[in-house]
């Protein structure tokens, strides 16, 4: 173990009501019981905070995606931060597999927030020394922390699935990305799979609604794995699932990190051309509304094998193939 962190003392994993399920997948991966706490609220809404166990010199881990309700969740760990910092923890690390407020990273236009950077400034302001996170919307964000950031990649876990999937059969394959921004994302899924890549040019009009202008690629004749790294209302991405349906393409699989799925997106995913969509369980999604076209991958194993190599000091590097 690195000197660094030789005076803390063992893991503690805590969570909040985001996403119970994956903490506890978590915790059983890393023979670790969950931490004694309870987040609920009080009569007019405010969130109450209890934390039940000594945490005193104590590595803890807190996971908190700040997914939908944003501004609740993100209370909550903001909240269980303070907790442990005026608990005397002996380090304290963020674990947010999604990270909320990320697509307002810059000023578009005249008087326009920063929202990543004002709740990243919340964040280390409560008294986080470290974050952990998923496939940030714009990387950059990852310079908005003055504390460090371990910014970990689904991709891994896309391309272990998709080698199985077009095992000895990815002659009729081609990677697509649904924007020029997530071109770099598809570009590497396109490489591991040794096969073509193709990019939508789209315009968007406003939030969650963009139109198809053109397919930079051939698709025609071919299975398309579809790539972003979030879906929110499904809109979007309908819209280019139809575009590349109406292009020739024969089955259409589509991959996202972050299934928001908010308002109609389950019922248009249902009612469009995807054959199947893969999500990561950054965010909790409830198996009771979803059908068989879609599966969720765990991201439990990642994220305990980087609070293992953040605990003993070493490197995360590995975790990025």
């Amino acid at each position: 173990m690195d000197a660094t962190f030789c005076s803390l003392g063992p893991i503690k994993i805590f969570t909040c009501n985001a996403n119970k399920t994956l903490a506890q997948d978590i915790a059983k991966i890393l023979d670790e019981p969950l931490g004694n706490a309870e987040v609920s609220a009080f009569a007019d809404g405010e969130i109450k905070m209890c934390i039940n166990e000594t945490v005193r010199n104590h590595d803890v881990f807190i996971i908190q995606p700040t997914s939908n309700p944003t501004n609740n969740n993100l209370m909550e760990l903001l909240i269980m931060i303070d907790a442990m910092k005026r608990a005397s923890a002996g380090r304290i690390t963020a674990v947010i597999p999604y990270f909320g407020y990320a697509r307002q990273d810059r000023k578009a236009r005249s008087r326009d927030p920063i929202s990543a950077k004002l709740v990243a400034n919340l964040i280390s302001t409560a008294g986080a020394d470290r974050v952990l996170t998923i496939d940030l919307h714009c990387p950059q964000i990852q310079g908005f922390f003055d504390i460090p950031v371990d910014h970990l990649y689904g991709m891994p876990k896309f391309t272990r699935y998709y080698l199985e999937k077009f095992k000895n059969n990815n002659d009729s394959v081609t990677v697509v990305s649904p924007d020029f921004g997530n071109a770099p994302m598809a570009r590497k899924l396109a490489q591991k799979l040794d096969v073509p890549v193709a990019v939508i040019e789209k315009r968007r009009q406003e939030a969650n609604k963009s139109e198809v202008l053109n397919i930079i690629g051939d698709v025609f004749g071919r299975k398309v794995v579809l790539i972003d790294d979030m879906i929110d209302t499904a809109g979007s991405i309908t819209n280019a699932v139809q575009a590349i349906k109406d292009a020739g393409a024969t089955d259409i699989y589509v991959s996202c990190t972050h299934g928001i799925f908010s308002g109609p997106a389950i019922e248009r995913i249902e009612n469009s051309a995807i054959k199947e969509l893969v999500t990561l369980d950054t965010i909790e999604i409830d198996r009771s509304k979803i059908t068989d076209k879609f599966n969720v991958l765990t991201v439990a194993d990642l994220l305990a094998e980087a609070i293992k190599h953040i605990h003993d000091g070493t490197s995360i590097s590995e975790l990025f193939e």
